[in-house]
């Protein structure tokens, strides 16, 4: 069993919580791990936060000095509760998300669905440093985002 656990801590342009349906995250979370043939019992957490909070954690871990749509923070623990492995944390900027859909002519469900998907993906050791590296990464995306119906393949940044 995969346990994913939702949590919304950023704020829409109208001062309230926005209102996303966390099946839709989970959905984005568990896709991702099967397109990547990840183990089929592990815990992750998905957090929508501001741009603030993202380009804090961005400069205290990844020294860049920058927001950023989309962070992933592998754990590799135990959850002592469950015995599951937890996969670690992904944070995606609503704020960010927004203004990229916005940009990207999709709707925000569909630029959230790639964050998590490519958050989930860096978790499990993903990465796009190197043109292979990213040529491998991207197909997975393609792969998820394609069987969670959207219409985008791939990030329009990052």
């Amino acid at each position: 069993m995969i346990h994913i656990i939702i949590e919304v801590d950023a704020l829409s342009e109208s001062g309230k919580q926005p209102e996303i349906e966390a099946d839709l995250l989970e959905g984005a979370a568990r896709q991702a791990l099967a397109c990547a043939g990840a183990a089929s019992e592990a815990e992750l957490s998905v957090v929508l936060s501001s741009d603030e909070r993202l380009a804090d954690l961005n400069r205290r871990y990844l020294g860049v000095n920058a927001p950023t749509d989309v962070l992933s923070f592998p754990s590799g623990e135990v959850d002592p509760d469950s015995g599951m492995p937890y996969l670690g944390d992904v944070l995606v900027s609503y704020p960010r998300a927004l203004a990229q859909a916005a940009t990207g002519g999709h709707s925000v469900e569909e630029e959230l669905q790639l964050l998590v998907v490519h958050g989930v993906l860096h978790l499990l050791g993903y990465d796009h440093a190197s043109p292979a590296e990213h040529e491998r990464m991207w197909a997975l995306q393609a792969e998820a985002l394609t069987r969670l119906g959207s219409r985008i393949k791939g990030p329009s940044s990052s």
